[in-house]
This record gives structure tokens, C-alpha cells and sequence, in this order.
């Protein structure tokens, strides 16, 4: 993955015109025009599990982590071709009143899918990568869970599969130690920057999930955030807007203090922070998520995300509107 450089051919106040209408680089302007057409994600849930969750870490997982291990809207799936077709097609039908390509993004969604026997995600993966409209497999995992038998597995399916891509999702979530305290996610920073060399190494690009919204993190500080993954060899990000799903501990911390715990009240107050953070980041980062889903019946706060299209349509009218466009205080390196 290349970082751009002063001279990468970006034009100030103009942005880029393979971005398809949209004043950022999304996962959608990304597979138009390396495929032709969107690529709709079949959310998988193969049946692992979590070290933060097993005692390994610890067991209540994430503090923000709902009891589906964010894969709320994944199928189940196994190692078998009839469970997996089955989990496949039943994701897939998720999709209905959407109109659909010929291809998908099979993404391991649920808990941490690189924390396994190999021999079992061996399959699962294959099972996946063999399926005619896969154009390739996302897998959400976390940083500390990518030992030597699990990276050469990745390195060998890419090279049995050219064709198709594998991208690693891994939760960052926050640059603060004392943020990653309190969230428990239970690896330090400099874990995450070895994982991401690795990886990039290894060819292998790397999506990095981020949460905006994260108590006493100022808007400062979050894209202080933005201008750290412009430096790292990140090809996407996910900026999650931080939910509050019942029954998770943050809900229990949500209850007596709201206002501390839920800080973008409204849809105005968010894109105050998220306008912002696109436009510090470089204008090669594809961006794969603004705010994120959350099943309704989880939801308690903020409810005004509950409305994707409202959130997104209103953000791209607000950035055209201001002229705001991602890389626009972008600072290359020289």
C-alpha cells in the first residue's frame, strides 16, 4: 500500500473523480471501480470465540461488546459445504429490497476469527474463498491473535487464491492507553503497529476499526488519531460511532451518567467530529464505515443512528455544502 506523497496528483479543493459522487473514498467507490459494481458484505459468524472473552484476557469482553460479539447480524456457519451454503444464502437473503451483483465480501464478522485451531479456519476460509461469488473474505479479528501458523495460513490461501482477495480487520478502536484501559481491549498500541507491518508485509491489506465517541477523547484528540493511521501502512479504516447496546457493561455506565457516556446526542454533534476526521485523513484510505449498525432491539443510545440512510445523506449534503472532502487538511509526508 502506497502513503502518498506531496506529489501524489491530488488537486486542492477538488476531490478526486473516481470517488463516484461522494466527497470521500468509500468501500463503494472502491469495488466500482476495481470490480465494476458494489460488493455487498454476507456477515458470517464461524462459531469462535474471543480471549478477552474465554479467561484468557478476561471474560466479559469488551466493554462496549454486545453479547453476539458484534456479529449481531452474522449467520452462523461451519466447517461443512452444506452448513456453510446454508449460512451463506440465509446472509445473503438479509439482503433483500438491495439490489445485489454477481459478487459478495464474505466477512467473518462475530468475536475474533483468527483466534482458532488452524486447521478449522483453514476450512472455513476455503469454504469461502471457493464459493463462485465471493470475491474475497474480510476477517475481523484482534491484533494479538495473528501467531506464525496463522499468518503463513493467510499468506498461502492468497496465494492459492490471486484471483481474490483476504483483508484483515483489526480492532484499534483508540491511540490512548488510558481509552483502551477503560474500553478493556486488553493489547497494547505497540501491538497493533506490529500486527499492521506484518501484514502489510505479507501483502495483506488492513482495515482498522475506530470509535469515535469514546469518553473524555476530545475532538482534538480524535484526530490526532486520524493523522497517526495517515502514517501507518492502513489501507482502510471503520469510523464506529460509539453505540450503546443493553445489557452490555458501557449500558450499566450509560445509565447513571448519560451525558458522559453518550456524547453525540445528536446526529449535528457527530458529524462535528466526523467531518473532521475525513478531512485529516489521506485521500488513498478507503473508507469502509461513518457510523455503523446496531440492531434496533440492542439500541439505547444514540437512536438517531438507528436511521443509516438519514445519517449518510445528511453528511454528504453537509460536506458538499461546506466544500469539506477527505484529505482537504491532509499534510503529506515529504
Amino acid at each position: 500500500m502506497e502513503i502518498l506523497s506531496k506529489n501524489s496528483g491530488h488537486t486542492t479543493g477538488i476531490p478526486y473523480k473516481n470517488w463516484h459522487g461522494k466527497p470521500y473514498y468509500s468501500l463503494d467507490a472502491y469495488c466500482k471501480n476495481t470490480y465494476g459494481e458494489k460488493l455487498y458484505k454476507v456477515a458470517l459468524n464461524a462459531g469462535l470465540t474471543c480471549p478477552n472473552r474465554d479467561g484468557t484476557l478476561g471474560t466479559g469482553g469488551c466493554i462496549f461488546c454486545s453479547a453476539g460479539g458484534s456479529g449481531d447480524f452474522a449467520a452462523s456457519t461451519a466447517d461443512t459445504d452444506s452448513a456453510f451454503e446454508q449460512a451463506f444464502l440465509q446472509s445473503k437473503n438479509s439482503l433483500s429490497g438491495k439490489k445485489t451483483g454477481q459478487k459478495f465480501i464474505a466477512y467473518f464478522q462475530a468475536y475474533t476469527n483468527t483466534y482458532g485451531p488452524v486447521s478449522y479456519l483453514e476450512k472455513v476460509y476455503r469454504l469461502a474463498l471457493k464459493e463462485p461469488s465471493v470475491a474475497g473474505i474480510s476477517i475481523a479479528t484482534r491484533p494479538d491473535c495473528l501467531p506464525d501458523n496463522v499468518m503463513a495460513l493467510l499468506c498461502r490461501l492468497k496465494k492459492e487464491y490471486p484471483a481474490k482477495f483476504i483483508w484483515l480487520e483489526l480492532g484499534l478502536q483508540t491511540i490512548f492507553e488510558s481509552s483502551a484501559a477503560f474500553i478493556r481491549r486488553g493489547y497494547p498500541l505497540s501491538c497493533f503497529e506490529e500486527a499492521v507491518y506484518m501484514l502489510h508485509e505479507a501483502g495483506i491489506p488492513v482495515i482498522t476499526h475506530m470509535i469515535l465517541g469514546l469518553p473524555h477523547e476530545t475532538k482534538e484528540d480524535i484526530i490526532s488519531s486520524m493523522e497517526y493511521l495517515n502514517q501507518k501502512p492502513v489501507w482502510g479504516v471503520k469510523l464506529q460511532l460509539l453505540h450503546i447496546l443493553k445489557d452490555t457493561d458501557l449500558s450499566f455506565l450509560y445509565e447513571k451518567e448519560p451525558f458522559l457516556y453518550g456524547s453525540y446526542e445528536t446526529l449535528a454533534l457527530y458529524l462535528d467530529t466526523l467531518i473532521p476526521c475525513l478531512e485529516h485523513l489521506r485521500p488513498n484510505m478507503v473508507i469502509h464505515r461513518v457510523t455503523g449498525d446496531a440492531p434496533k432491539k440492542l439500541l439505547l443510545a444514540p437512536c438517531w443512528s438507528s436511521n443509516k440512510r438519514v445519517v449518510l445523506n445528511t453528511l454528504h449534503r453537509q460536506m458538499k455544502k461546506c466544500g469539506s472532502f477527505q484529505g482537504k487538511h491532509w499534510k503529506a509526508t515529504p
